[in-house]
């Protein structure tokens, strides 16, 4: 271990507890998963597409973020906020972000229906199922001048659902951002096919019975 002097936190080494095989095999799943979720759903998806688009704009929201090895991606969204609302890359509290939402687009955030298109990130490679959400380069900045070891993150595929979601939820600070990196951490180091298994029957369990996250 380092102690960083400008960063004022210990940066420390993280071992995937995953193996080469076992990552192999989350790739299977992964790909297996995200065609047939994207097959099944589809008649949803075209519906919020028609919805969004006779409300005017783009029905698919794009944005740059940053993916396994320190890689940006475009990541995918149905669109729920009005145009420019996240230009400047401000950290901005939950009641913020929900007024500048349309009204269908709370509705879509509310059953995370928006985050739908993220399964064809899924399916090309982008993202994964389960692993650490994937964050903006200007906020990535933030949390490294505070903890370096955001680095280790690289070493996975950013997921569409983590312990961290759960159990931390919309992360509209610098300070949720830091809890949330060290959960992230700690499934790094403890990840497994069947933790995978586990966190995506909790992530379903929570949206069926209509838990906030």
């Amino acid at each position: 271990m380092v102690q960083d002097k400008d960063m004022g936190e210990i940066k420390r080494e993280y071992t995937d507890a995953m193996t080469g095989f076992g990552r192999l095999m989350k790739r299977v799943i992964d790909f297996v998963v995200s065609l047939v979720c994207i097959v099944v759903l589809s008649p949803v998806m075209l519906i919020i597409f028609v919805i969004i688009s006779l409300s005017g704009g783009s029905a698919i929201y794009t944005q740059e973020r940053i993916g396994r090895g320190g890689k940006p991606f475009t990541i995918f969204k149905f669109r729920t906020m009005q145009k420019d609302a996240e230009k400047n890359g401000i950290l901005r509290t939950a009641d913020e972000r929900r007024d500048q939402m349309t009204t269908f687009g709370r509705f879509l955030c509310e059953y995370h229906l928006d985050e739908l298109p993220q399964f064809f990130n899924v399916l090309i490679g982008d993202m994964s199922l389960v692993g650490p959400r994937p964050e903006r380069q200007v906020f990535i900045d933030q949390i490294m001048e505070v903890n370096p070891n955001y680095v280790h993150i690289y070493k996975m595929r950013p997921g569409l659902t983590s312990l961290a979601t759960l159990y931390n939820g919309y992360t509209y600070s610098l300070e949720k951002m830091l809890v949330r990196l060290d959960m992230d951490l700690d499934y790094l180091t403890t990840r497994s096919l069947w933790g995978d298994f586990v966190i995506v029957c909790k992530t379903a369990a929570s949206l069926f019975s209509g838990k906030k996250f």
